[in-house]
């Protein structure tokens, strides 16, 4: 295995990536995804920094109308009451560029996470692609 095989060398670290924690509101997480434009966005244990799932616009939406939930009591409800259609399957810091293939096809992104499942940060599509394109 050649060392740039590595994910981290395709790594966005979680400094410079968007996340939500698990004991926000849904009103906060519709605030950031909708600041920053995203449809679907990392959730991450408060206390331990360990990834825990992807949320999308689209979880949060059916959330809403299948509870009612109006605007205001937005602020009121966790996002950890919110079921998830759509596992984004997060991977290991050992992992090689591989091994990502498969999941980049049915994900646009991918967690990274160190050995203890600590949250360090993603691998987008868009980065692998460069990066397989690279090694042709």
């Amino acid at each position: 295995m050649n060392a740039e095989d590595n994910v981290l060398f395709l790594l966005i670290p979680k400094k410079d990536v968007e996340y939500l924690y698990g004991d926000f509101s849904v009103r906060q997480a519709l605030e950031k995804m909708e600041f920053h434009r995203y449809t679907m966005i990392p959730v991450i244990d408060k206390g331990t920094g360990a990834y825990l799932y992807s949320l999308s616009e689209g979880d949060i939406l059916w959330y809403l109308k299948d509870h009612h939930i109006s605007w205001g009591e937005t602020e009121r409800e966790k996002i950890s009451e919110i079921g998830i259609s759509r596992k984004i399957q997060a991977v290991n810091i050992n992992t090689t560029l591989g091994d990502l293939e498969p999941l980049i096809i049915s994900q646009n992104y991918v967690p990274v996470t160190d050995d203890k499942g600590i949250f360090i940060g993603i691998v987008t599509r868009k980065a692998v692609m460069n990066a397989l394109l690279r090694k042709d």
